[in-house]
């Protein structure tokens, strides 16, 4: 039996979600998996979670942002699948490290500037083997969770992948905001200093 799992546009980690349920299906009488994704991580991710299983696993480029990735599932002969939910990175090991956003901009200067700096920085944070374990904004910062920001995709990203996101409530209302958060959850100053004075590593942008 073969089944296809359209993961195109997914963000990590729901390629490797989709395919995981897919696996478990098939464990029973075995067949075959394909995912198409539109990314080279995601290639990565999927050929951990195949191998890491014990199944044979085949990827291909199929053209620029179009990859497939096939996994081989034998019924009975396979390593038990982990029970722990799938990391989007190799490996991963997270300290405690906080990072602190009080601005929609990074650096002094043109705004402009800044704002693309930022949306920069929180792309390739995303992108890092070793993710924070929370993220905080206060201030402006807040404006890079709400609806519309240019940063909520990587934000989202990072959040599937269990870095916690934390929203200054304060902040929110002052920039009328209230209603559009879109990633993360609404927190008071007593949990920021919390999280700040429990860190190992505080990272401020």
């Amino acid at each position: 039996m073969k089944k296809t799992v359209d993961a195109m546009g997914d963000a990590c980690p729901i390629p490797v979600v989709k395919t995981k349920k897919v696996i478990e299906e098939l464990k029973a009488q075995g067949g075959t998996v394909e995912t198409f994704v539109d990314n080279e991580i995601a290639v990565q991710n999927l050929t951990k979670l195949g191998k890491s299983s014990g199944y044979s696993v085949l990827s291909e480029k199929l053209e620029e942002k179009k990859f497939r990735v096939e996994i081989q599932v034998t019924a009975g002969e396979a390593a038990q699948m982990q029970e722990q939910e799938p990391s989007c990175i190799p490996d991963m090991r997270r300290r405690n490290t906080v990072v602190v956003i009080s601005s929609q901009c990074m650096g002094e200067g043109d705004p402009e500037l800044g704002t693309a700096l930022m949306k920069s920085y929180i792309y390739a944070l995303s992108q890092q083997d070793q993710l924070p374990s929370t993220i905080l904004f206060y201030n402006s910062g807040v404006k890079l969770a709400c609806q519309d920001a240019p940063t909520l995709e990587d934000l989202k990203s990072l959040e599937a992948q269990g870095v916690e996101i934390l929203a200054c409530g304060t902040c929110l209302n002052f920039y009328g905001l209230s209603e559009k958060l879109q990633a993360g959850s609404v927190t008071n100053m007593y949990v920021i200093a919390e999280k700040m004075s429990q860190a190992s590593l505080i990272i401020k942008p």
